[in-house]
């Protein structure tokens, strides 16, 4: 069997998710700002994040097992770490730049076991407020793209400031049925 498909079959194992989009994995806690149809103004306290780069849509099997052998025990602590969700991908260009995990709320930057790789990296984020617009289908980059064209009217719409670049973010395994997953778009935006 390759790695990629050990990794695909762990996850969906680990994930206790089905194809239908049900999951049993701890979500990163966000409070929701305003609401309106597919869109949402949220915050998020704290976020620890575990990255490591990407050179595109095709390279996120790579990326994903960098990140879940991070999380099964290849960090100095020989740690194995629950899987949470949404997993990032950055949107800075036509190709993603980066994967990213949440740890779960346990974890601090101070308490994260530091990887074993030297490409995957603690990121910490506080006082994070993002624009979010949801989908479901594949987390492709026409989708991707699609979606954050209509997220950039809403937050003009709606007068927000924009600070950041976008991220995709998936919620569920790649076994889900494509009409059962959640997808979004998120571009970091002042608070209001």
């Amino acid at each position: 069997m390759t790695q990629t498909m050990c990794v695909l079959l762990t996850s969906f194992l680990l994930s206790g998710c089905s194809v239908f989009g049900n999951s049993s994995v701890d979500i990163a806690p966000y409070t929701v700002l305003k609401k309106s149809e597919q869109f949402e103004l949220r915050h998020y306290d704290e976020l620890i994040l575990v990255s490591t780069p990407m050179q595109g849509m095709g390279e996120q099997g790579s990326s994903f097992g960098k990140l879940f052998d991070y999380i099964s025990g290849e960090n100095q602590k020989t740690q194995k770490i629950p899987m949470t969700a949404p997993v990032f991908l950055d949107q800075t260009s036509a190709k993603s730049d980066t994967m990213a995990f949440v740890l779960p709320t346990n974890y601090s930057i101070e308490s994260a076991p530091i990887p074993s790789n030297p490409s995957v990296k603690l990121k910490h984020l506080t006082n994070y407020t993002v624009a979010a617009i949801t989908f479901s289908g594949r987390l492709k980059q026409a989708s991707i793209e699609k979606n954050k064209q209509q997220l950039l009217a809403w937050i003009k719409d709606n007068n927000l400031k924009i600070i950041g670049t976008a991220k995709a973010a998936g919620y569920n395994p790649p076994f889900t049925l494509p009409p059962f997953r959640r997808n979004e778009v998120m571009i970091p935006v002042e608070k209001l």
